[in-house]
């Protein structure tokens, strides 16, 4: 156990959200600050929630006829200038190296995203209508030069993410399952992180560098903030004529495929931390937990070994779980509950002496801090029950913040009283790219996060500028 946790968490998250997410992150063991500027260490109890996304994920994919690859770390400059657009866009962000290859003086980027290298490699496996479509994905990490300050899992330099990238000969083929990964995204963060997220299309100006429409699940933070969650890209045929990516149809003419990229990172871990953590630190869904239940022994020297026997039996009576036993000598039981409950686990089964009389054990949730007593031959039908409840709590409670939190307005001081109370904002918006440059400057920061599917229009002005709106759209400050 770090010294750094010994004394808990020390500020309120109502308080100051900043400085609580950093202890919550660092004294939870989920990362640490590296002497890296700008980047991260994470450590074995926040990898192994990476892992357990990678786990479901994986599974929910390949159902969906997605196989998973990998592609350089390095881009030639040339791939980029490619797709002007694609180009611009993350001009600012990337990290170049020398390339001290004698053949070659070109310089080499450090991915910032895939989309070039990939797509390079299509157009020489992509021929004929029978290699579509092409459905791949990769787990790797994305350098991102342009920030500065560390905010552990939302924002550093280096990141880990996965990225999917699909070709496809038909344009209504290429659509529907750009909204298929977007659904999956909004399955993952309901089912596995407890987090519920509003869905739709980016406007313009927020669109991903080169695409023809950009998607995205965003979750609201506590604090008052949207975090993308995950996004899904429709990239039209760009991308292909850009790289010379076409088949032969059907029909015996060439053709340029359709393409789409879909992606979440890391972050989906600081959203877990914010949306769920409390005063005493973390707060794991149990779906998502790297240790479901930990089994803390209550340890006298007279009864020690027979108490040891019964956590011992009581870790087998759950092997179907993740599970830990705190055996640990040189801890109080009150210090080893402090650890747990800063760690998030979910559910602390307690034995001591007398329960082993009465053949029972202490349940103790940390969502709510209940107690529960249960008989052994309860104990693992009662676990799954708990369990399975409290992640049900965490998403119901989560989805009456943001119920809480959301606010639908028509005018411009309504708008602006909205941002000054950190809401999360449905407005009416024109979608202009001028306009949405304005709000964000007037209101330090605010922006629009998406906009529902399949609206009707809803015959008003925007919100800001009054000409006529095309959509509602939800609006915030955002990481």
């Amino acid at each position: 156990m770090d010294k750094k946790a010994d004394k808990g968490i020390t500020v309120k998250k109502s308080e100051d959200m900043p400085e609580w997410y950093g202890q919550a992150v660092t004294k939870g063991q989920l990362a640490d600050y590296s002497p890296v500027r700008g980047t991260m260490i994470i450590r074995p109890y926040g990898y192994a929630m990476w892992e357990s996304i990678q786990q479901y994920f994986n599974g929910q994919i390949r159902k969906l006829g997605v196989r998973n690859a990998y592609f350089p770390l390095f881009i030639p400059e040339s791939f980029f200038k490619k797709e002007a657009q694609h180009a611009q866009g993350f001009a600012p962000e990337v990290a170049w190296v020398e390339n001290k290859d004698e053949n070659s003086q070109e310089r080499l980027a450090i991915r910032p995203t895939s989309e070039t290298i990939i797509y390079d490699a299509y157009s020489r496996w992509i021929r004929s209508h029978r290699d579509l479509p092409l459905r791949l994905n990769q787990w790797c990490n994305i350098v991102r030069w342009e920030v500065k300050d560390v905010k552990l899992f939302l924002r550093s330099r280096e990141f880990l993410w996965q990225e999917g990238h699909c070709a496809y000969a038909t344009e209504a083929e290429c659509q529907k399952e750009t909204r298929i990964f977007l659904d999956e995204y909004e399955k993952l963060c309901n089912d596995l992180l407890a987090i519920p997220v509003v869905k739709g299309s980016k406007s313009e100006r927020e669109t991903f560098a080169g695409a023809k429409e950009s998607t995205t699940v965003e979750a609201f933070m506590p604090d008052g903030k949207f975090l993308q969650c995950g996004t899904s890209h429709n990239l039209g045929q760009g991308f292909a004529r850009s790289f010379g990516i076409s088949f032969l149809g059907e029909d015996e003419k060439s053709h340029h495929p359709w393409q789409n990229s879909w992606g979440f990172s890391t972050r989906l871990i600081g959203a877990v931390v914010m949306q769920h953590g409390d005063d005493k630190g973390l707060v794991m869904p149990p779906n998502i937990a790297p240790t479901q239940i930990v089994i803390v022994p209550i340890l006298f020297e007279k009864t020690r070994a027979s108490t040891l026997e019964a956590a011992q039996k009581a870790a087998e009576w759950l092997k179907e779980f993740r599970v830990e036993i705190d055996s640990r000598d040189e801890y109080s039981a009150g210090w080893k509950f402090n650890d747990w409950e800063m760690k998030g686990v979910p559910l602390r089964i307690e034995v001591g002496p007398k329960d082993i009389e009465n053949k029972r054990v202490v349940m103790v949730r940390r969502d709510t801090g209940e107690k529960i007593t249960a008989k052994y031959n309860e104990i693992a039908s009662k676990t799954k029950e708990l369990l399975e409840d409290i992640q049900n709590n965490l998403f119901t409670k989560a989805k009456e913040n943001l119920k809480k939190a959301l606010v639908e307005v028509d005018t411009w001081p309504e708008f602006m009283k909205a941002v000054d109370n950190k809401k999360a904002i449905f407005a009416p918006f024109c979608g202009g790219v001028a306009c949405e440059d304005e709000i964000k400057e007037k209101t330090k920061g605010a922006n629009s996060r998406c906009r529902p599917f399949d609206q009707k229009n809803p015959k008003k002005n925007c919100v800001h500028c009054g000409k006529p709106a095309h959509a509602y759209y939800y609006f915030g400050k955002c990481y």
